[in-house]
């Protein structure tokens, strides 16, 4: 009875965290990208070379730094929403989670190694990988995923035609 009642609200859960993973997914490696050619700056190369070395346990901070300081940015969002200003809160989250993401994205790509050596840490992240690939599989097999799709490419090839025509 009890499991029947939760349902709804599981799946709920889930469709929230696929959104917010189906972000991540999308913007991780474009994202990733540009802060790799930012990082090309000769500041931010030796900045990212010091990182590059860091201990386990130092690396993780580091990773984990950019998540906590981004925690007083969405408070704010959050107080504008409260106080009446809906968009320019909502604005507030949209940049602080591309940004955020940015920054995690890169970092990430900085500590990989030292975090993968951490027995605990590796274990956690090929559970969260798996877990993540299978909620993806079940909305990648949603019939709204395929539909948008299935829109997404007939809109391409109009655009294909259209500039192949003029």
């Amino acid at each position: 009875m009890l499991k029947l009642l939760f349902a709804p609200f599981r799946w709920l859960i889930r469709v929230v965290l696929a959104v917010v993973i189906l972000f991540e997914e999308w913007g991780w490696e474009p994202l990733q990208r540009v802060m790799a050619a930012i990082g090309r700056l000769p500041v931010l190369r030796q900045l990212e070379a010091v990182v590059r070395r860091l201990p386990p346990y130092l690396a993780l901070v580091v990773f984990l730094l950019p998540g906590l300081m981004l925690l007083p940015i969405k408070l704010l969002a959050l107080w504008l929403i409260g106080i009446g200003r809906p968009g320019l809160g909502l604005a507030v989250i949209v940049l602080a989670k591309v940004v955020g993401t940015a920054i995690v994205a890169r970092i990430f790509a900085l500590t990989h190694p030292a975090l993968m050596t951490l027995p605990w840490f590796a274990r956690l992240y090929g559970r969260w990988t798996v877990w993540k690939e299978a909620l993806l599989a079940w909305v990648r097999a949603s019939a709204v995923w395929r539909s948008a799709r299935a829109l997404r490419l007939r809109i391409r090839r109009v655009f294909r035609r259209s500039a192949g025509g003029a």
